[in-house]
C-alpha cells in the first residue's frame, strides 16, 4: 500500500515546491516587470532585462535543487563540455514531453544564455505570462501566409523585418533562442498519422528554424542540436511521470553545429532555392538524430557518460 501511494507523494511534493519556487520568484520578477514598464528608457530597460534574466535564472537553479535532493535520475550527458554563457545560441531539439523543457533548463543551467522561445506575436495578451514573456525580451513572431501575401504583395518581407527588429536587442548580450522543430510532443498515433519517414520522430517543420536564421542568424554563434531520450519510458512520457519518479534515466546528446552560410535577410515563403536548403538542412539533421536515437535506446551510445550529473 506505501508503495503504491509513493509516485502520488512524491509528486505532489516536487509538484508543490516547484509551485512555491514559482510564486516566489514570480513575485519578485513582476516587482521589475512593473518598473520596466514605466520606464520607457532603452537605456534602463536594458539594465532591467538583465537583472531579469538573473531572477529566472535563479528560479531555474531553484527547481533543480529541489528535483536533485527528491529524485534520484541517472543522466547521461554527451556534448555540453564546451559550451559558453558567452556565446549566443539557436537550440533545437526533438519533443518528447512537457518534461523536455525542465530537462533543457536543467542541463544547460550556467553553460549556456537563458533559453528563450520564439512565440507569435497574439501570446503578448496572454495574461501575466504575455507580459513577462515581454519582460525578458523573448522574441515575437510576426508571420504572414502565403495566401495574405498573395492579397497583400506590399507586406513581402514585412514579417522578417518585423522579427529582425524584435531580435536586435539580442546584440547587447548572448541569447539562446529555443526550438521543437516537430512543433508538438510525440507519440506514436501522431507518428502514424503523419506516416513520418522516421522511427523515433515526427516530421520536423522547417519554417520556424528559417525564420530565425533569416532574422538573426548573424547573431548566432553555432546551433546546439539536441537529442532527448528517456531510455526507459515509453511515449507519451508525461511531465507526472518526471515529478513522481517514473522517469529513472534521462539521457542527452548535444552536437554544436555551425549556422548555414548566406541565410540573413531571406524569406521562406518567397524564396524556393533558401526554402529548399533548409529543408535539406533540417531532413540530414532529422536523419541522423533517428539514428542517434535508435542507437541510445540500444544502448550503443553514451555508455561513458553514465552518471554523469549535471
Amino acid at each position: 500500500m506505501t508503495q503504491s501511494f509513493r509516485p502520488l507523494l512524491v509528486g505532489g511534493l516536487t509538484l508543490l515546491l516547484f509551485s512555491l519556487n514559482t510564486v516566489w520568484w514570480c513575485s519578485v520578477l513582476y516587482l521589475f516587470v512593473l518598473v520596466k514598464w514605466i520606464v520607457p528608457h532603452k537605456g534602463f530597460r536594458r539594465h532591467i532585462s538583465r537583472i531579469l534574466i538573473v531572477i529566472a535564472n535563479v528560479w531555474i537553479e531553484g527547481n533543480s535543487f529541489i528535483f536533485s535532493i527528491i529524485h534520484k535520475v541517472r543522466w547521461d550527458l554527451r556534448g555540453v563540455e564546451n559550451l559558453s554563457t558567452a556565446h549566443s545560441y539557436l537550440v533545437v531539439s526533438n519533443h518528447i514531453s512537457w518534461a523536455d523543457i525542465f530537462v533543457l533548463q536543467h542541463i544547460f543551467k550556467r553553460r549556456i544564455p537563458f533559453l528563450k522561445f520564439f512565440l507569435k506575436q497574439e501570446l503578448i495578451w496572454v495574461p501575466l505570462l504575455g507580459i513577462a514573456w515581454w519582460a525578458l525580451d523573448f522574441p515575437f513572431l510576426k508571420r504572414y501566409s502565403r495566401h495574405f501575401l498573395e492579397k497583400h504583395p506590399e507586406m513581402r518581407g514585412k514579417d522578417v523585418a518585423a522579427t529582425r527588429k524584435s531580435c536586435e536587442k539580442f546584440k547587447d548580450y548572448p541569447v539562446s533562442v529555443m526550438n521543437f522543430l516537430e512543433g508538438t510532443r510525440f507519440t506514436y498515433q501522431k507518428h502514424a498519422k503523419q506516416n513520418s519517414p522516421y522511427e523515433h520522430l515526427l516530421v520536423p517543420r522547417a519554417g520556424g528554424v528559417a525564420l530565425v536564421f533569416s532574422s538573426m542568424g548573424d547573431y548566432l554563434s553555432s546551433v546546439l542540436d539536441v537529442t532527448i531520450v528517456y531510455p526507459e519510458n515509453v511515449p507519451p512520457v508525461h511531465f507526472w511521470d518526471l515529478l513522481s519518479g517514473k522517469v529513472p534515466h534521462i539521457t542527452v546528446h548535444v552536437a554544436v553545429l555551425p549556422i548555414p552560410g548566406n541565410v540573413v535577410g531571406r524569406s521562406y515563403e518567397e524564396d524556393a532555392g533558401f526554402r529548399n536548403e533548409i529543408q535539406k538542412w533540417v531532413n540530414g539533421l532529422w536523419r541522423a538524430k533517428d539514428r542517434r536515437i535508435a542507437a541510445i535506446k540500444a544502448g550503443g551510445e553514451l555508455s561513458a557518460e553514465a552518471n554523469e550529473a549535471p
